[in-house]
């Protein structure tokens, strides 16, 4: 019994020596974990980088506050038990306020969701709470110690970090984000911050300088997309005048760019730390990071001869919080807001203006070689999923820049037993395990950019020319369908009233029955738009079955109809398919679609999608191949801006934290193209004249911002 209570002391002694060494370690590399991992996310849709970041967010916090906790309660012991403090409480008052800055986080990610955003008025409160016991623990060690001034430096850096965080967090919420945008003065439609003219008209390749200028003016425009504001006639016309006019490439350049300044608007401090006051917090909060290391350093260590692990630990604190602030600074610099921010005006000294050119230069060439190697790494850790052949591909993605796919046919016939459905569901693990095995992730190719760029333009000067905007933008496949000629005819009437959940499995499964013939070598391929209407279709069914959270804006009943479908295609192909054991995957698809489109009249009722998605099968086969592939194509390209233009502008701001979809490009395409809801429409002809606008009033003395960007 003796022996066992001895264990027993130990184990509480060595528990009670480093539970709060721990704490801190593990604070210091969470916060290095996130301020390394944390810009990954918007250029990596991973399930396991997300689960990383989302515990590594959440543990940060519950470390900090635990940490700070044990330090309080420390000290209490302390002052109850001894008349003099013992040299280790010294310096864990002093790793107090180290904690308060870990609070603050790092500058990549202030919010792990849209969601967090909101909670900014928490974050403020637990601002006040946090800072209680570090106050508190300072209260308890007041006897003469030279380590006091490097402490209330310290805490004067932790207030500093946890006050960014929070306002960071406060201006990115929906309420504030809104209001901020409709307290600003209305602008003409010219670039931002005096930088140099961009010819907007030039049809010819952007730069990148140009691009990322170019990205800004359209985000400092249409950033109130987030919001659902409505826009003006004037940036209606001038925005889609400069997308008409350019590539695709240099379009989806312009905004991916545009997408990269929401995210860090939304997610990160950047937009804070970019202000004047912001810039003056940061320099405050490195000089006393750095005057306290120095500090401590020449503090005389013979009080602490006994307490080296607890000196080792100051030290990787003090240089720990130094390196993160010189990551943070390289972040700073190399970003495209320092690209913006810079202004170049015509009225300076030319050597000057020259300088600042050259600098925004080499910072933006340098961004795109530092993209590229992230990307390459990323694809050689197998990160993003890709496929062999495209790893080495270099690209200056600032996005997943990949479509993933989900193949219901491919769904039905390797479906898993009822019982192990059920288990899943029972343990919440389904659909993580659904998109390990039946979601395959590729390489967007530049000829689907350019493909449904086109489509886009198409329609945008169709409707500017015959005021039909809203009726393209509602077509779900109706629209080319009406185009295509007499051929198309009979399926337009088969579509008739179909829901766009509906409309979605039809033509998936349709486009799956059709892919699955052997292409005749004497026929011609039809360019590339057999793969097109393929890839489409797959990430349409993957966005309708795993992200029906994002889904749900343009029909409510996603899930009932995709698994009564599949319940009712799971039955038919596992009686077709008994016979076929010893054949390849793709043998063994190519097989049911086949005994499928054979039997399916027969063998399924009239009234079910199967039945009429097999129907609309028959009828695209009876159309010239090559002819039936354009017009599919074109219509899964009406599907997919049916679909971008329907969703919820939030939903498509929280795909940014996920590595992005191609559904949000589109979505922003389409709006500067005027095929969405959100523009005033434009005069009419023949009506009267609008009465002219009163004066605006003179404007109140300016107060302060209610947000820093």
């Amino acid at each position: 019994m003796g022996k066992a209570d001895h264990i027993e002391e130990k184990i509480k002694y060595i528990f009670n020596e480093w539970e709060l060494r721990i704490c801190i370690l593990l604070s210091l590399f969470l916060q290095i974990l996130l301020i390394l991992a944390g810009p990954l996310r918007k250029r990596v849709s991973h399930k396991g980088l997300d689960i990383l970041l989302w515990s590594a967010y959440l543990l940060a916090d519950g470390t900090a506050i635990f940490a700070v906790g044990l330090i309080a309660s420390k000290q209490a012991d302390y002052s109850n038990h001894y008349l003099h403090a013992p040299p280790n409480s010294i310096l864990h008052t002093f790793w107090a306020p180290f904690l308060l800055a870990h609070l603050g986080g790092p500058d990549p990610i202030t919010a792990f969701s849209l969601e967090d955003n909101e909670l900014w008025l928490r974050h403020l409160f637990s601002l006040f709470t946090q800072c209680i016991p570090v106050a508190y623990v300072f209260y308890q060690s007041l006897t003469p110690n030279k380590l006091l001034v490097p402490s209330l430096l310290m805490f004067l850096c932790g207030i500093i970090k946890y006050a960014e965080r929070t306002y960071a967090l406060y201006c990115a919420s929906a309420e504030t984000f809104r209001d901020s945008i409709l307290n600003e003065p209305s602008e003409e439609w010219t670039l931002p911050v005096n930088t140099e003219n961009v010819d907007m008209r030039n049809a010819t390749a952007l730069k990148p300088l140009e691009v990322v200028k170019c990205a800004f003016l359209c985000f400092s425009h249409f950033k109130g997309l987030v919001v659902d504001l409505i826009f003006s006639f004037r940036a209606h016309s001038e925005s889609s005048k400069f997308f008409l006019e350019r590539s695709s490439n240099d379009a989806f350049r312009v905004v991916e760019v545009e997408l990269n300044f929401l995210y860090d608007v939304l997610f990160t401090k950047l937009p804070v730390v970019y202000h004047p006051i912001g810039f003056g917090c940061r320099a405050v909060s490195v000089g006393a990071i750095v005057t306290s290391l120095v500090l401590f350093h020449s503090v005389d260590k013979k009080q602490f001869k006994h307490e080296g692990f607890e000196v080792g630990i100051t030290y990787i604190l003090l240089i720990g919080g130094i390196v993160l602030e010189v990551i943070a600074f390289f972040m700073l610099v190399f970003s495209d807001w320092t690209v913006v921010k810079l202004e170049v005006s015509p009225h300076i000294n030319p050597n000057v203006q020259s300088w600042k050119r050259m600098f925004m230069d080499f910072i933006v060439n340098a961004n795109v070689r530092r993209r590229k190697i992230i990307c390459w790494l990323l694809n050689v850790g197998g990160v993003r999923g890709w496929e062999v052949d495209s790893l080495l591909r270099p690209t200056d993605s600032r996005w997943a820049e990949s479509i993933s796919g989900y193949n219901f046919i491919f769904y039905c016939v390797h479906r898993r037993s009822r019982v192990k459905e059920k288990i899943y569901d029972l343990i919440g693990t389904r659909a993580f395990l659904d998109e390990m095995v039946y979601v395959k992730k590729h390489p967007l190719p530049s000829y689907v950019k350019d493909f449904i760029f086109e489509e886009l333009k198409i329609k945008s000067e169709v409707a500017s020319h015959t005021g039909t905007a809203k009726q393209i933008c509602s077509a779900k496949g109706e629209w080319v369908l009406g185009t295509a000629g007499d051929s198309c005819s009979n399926l337009n009437e088969l579509l008739k009233d179909v829901e766009y959940d509906e409309s979605l499995l039809l033509w998936h499964i349709a486009t799956e029955l059709c892919y699955s013939d052997k292409i005749d070598e004497n026929i011609q391929p039809p360019e590339h738009h057999r793969k097109i209407a393929k890839l489409i279709s797959d990430y349409m069914i993957y966005l309708l079955v795993m992200k029906p959270g994002m889904m749900s804006a343009v029909s409510r009943k996603v899930i009932i109809s995709f698994r009564k479908t599949c319940n009712e295609a799971k039955v038919f192909f596992h009686r077709i398919l008994t016979e076929e054991k010893l054949v390849s995957d793709v043998e063994l698809q190519r097989i049911a679609c086949h005994k499928f489109l054979d039997s399916a009249q027969s063998k399924i009722r009239p009234t079910s999608i199967l039945f009429n998605a097999a129907v609309l099968a028959r009828n695209l086969k009876s159309i010239e191949f090559k002819e039936r592939w354009k017009i599919m194509s074109k219509v899964w390209a009406e599907l997919l801006s049916y679909g971008a233009s329907h969703i919820k502008s939030n939903a498509h701001a929280q795909q940014l934290s996920k590595g992005g979809e191609f559904l949000t490009v589109v979505w922003l395409l389409m709006t500067h193209l005027c095929l969405v809801d959100q523009f005033e429409g434009p005069p009419k002809f023949g009506s009267p004249p609008s009465p002219p606008r009163p004066p605006r009033p003179p404007r109140p003395p300016r107060r302060l911002p209610t947000r820093l960007y």
